[in-house]
This record gives structure tokens, sequence and C-alpha cells, in this order.
């Protein structure tokens, strides 16, 4: 079990600084698939709207394209992959976010498989709009864009081989064999992974995303 009070204590004590200079932040947390970025964003959010902190959640898996278009690109086997989100879109919502308007946002909706439109608002008067998703700092055009629309940026740091452990137990709480989970994770979820360790560009706070034994 991983023990997260530190690291939300952390990122609250960075938001509530950040706050003292502007009226809206927008933090970007970070990380591979499986390293716990929905947990701590979640959490996060938590406590901050408990200190009368108005936060709200922003996951960047609403701009996965549909399975339709990656059919048709030929990208299903790659879902995940930079290349199988709208990047341009998500950019653009960003900075929408760094202007202070509101915005209606898209949200994943795993179980589906699918992306709902305007399924969230962020509210104009929101101060703490926390992003979460894989490719935030990531060191690849046009991911790139977004360093410099992030007021700040946290880093969960996992060992590829616990990350491969929880992506392989990822399918299998969807119900596969442990081979066929092993194959989906091994096929395209590691490889992500790596990709996302390999061109990680640098952040403000660097979490320690492995378990207390």
């Amino acid at each position: 079990m991983l023990d997260i009070t530190h690291h939300i204590n952390t990122l609250a004590d960075h938001v509530h600084h950040s706050l003292e200079s502007r009226q809206r932040i927008v933090v970007a947390i970070a990380g591979a698939p499986a390293s716990g970025k929905s947990t701590i964003a979640a959490e996060l959010a938590r406590r901050l709207n408990t200190q009368k902190t108005s936060a709200v959640v922003v996951p960047m898996d609403g701009f996965h394209l549909d399975n339709a278009i990656l059919d048709d690109r030929g990208l299903r086997p790659r879902k995940g992959a930079p290349e199988t989100f709208d990047a341009a879109g998500f950019v653009h919502m960003i900075r929408r976010i760094k202007f202070g308007e509101e915005v209606v946002i898209p949200v994943f909706d795993r179980p589906r498989d699918i992306a709902i439109a305007g399924a969230s608002i962020v509210s104009p008067d929101c101060q703490v709009v926390i992003v979460e998703g894989n490719y935030l700092m990531f060191d690849q055009a046009p991911w790139t864009d977004l360093v410099g629309l992030w007021d700040l940026t946290a880093r969960l740091d996992v060992p590829i081989t616990e990350l491969r452990a929880r992506l392989i137990q990822r399918w299998l709480n969807h119900g596969l064999s442990r081979a066929a989970a092993t194959r989906r994770a091994e096929g395209n979820d590691v490889p992500n992974a790596q990709a996302i360790v390999e061109k990680a560009l640098p952040c403000d706070v660097i979490l320690d995303g492995q378990p207390r034994r």
C-alpha cells in the first residue's frame, strides 16, 4: 500500500504558496500509466477543497481518439501512445483553462472505453486546476507546448519493474487471463511507460510512487 499523505502534504504546501501571488494555478501531475496519478490528483483536490481552496481534477484521458479513428489509422493496438490522443486539442484546452474562463471538458469512460464530450466543467472561479496525465511533461512536440502553461509540475517516479507488475494487474482486474494480461501490458503499456520515463522533462516536485513495505 502506498502512503500518499506526505505527497499530498508536499503538494498542498506548494499550491498554497503559489496562490499567494495569483488567483488561479494550474498543476500538472505527470507520470507513466499505473504510476498513481489519478489517486494523487483526486486526493489533492479533496484536501484543497476541505481547506476551502476550490480545486478540480482534469484528466488528460478525455482526449483519447475514438476507437473508430484509431481503427481507421491502424493505431488501436497502440492506444495510449502519444499519437493516439488529440494533443493539439488538449493543449488548446489547457490554454483556455490558464486564462481563467469557463471550460467544458471531455472525460474518459474507462469501462465503456470512450471519451464523453461535455462531461465536466472548470468554472471561472476555480482556484486550482489539477491536470493529470501521461504526457504532461513529455519531451516531444506538440506536448512540449504545455510546459509553459503549468504553474506547478509534479511527477510520480516508479521503476519500470513495478509499473510492469501494476499494468499486468490492471488487465487481470479487467478479467483477462495471466497470459493475455501480460501480452496486453508488454505489447503496448510497458513500451509507453518506458517512453514516458526516457523522455521525461524536469518537474518541480518528484514523488516516490513505490509502495511502502
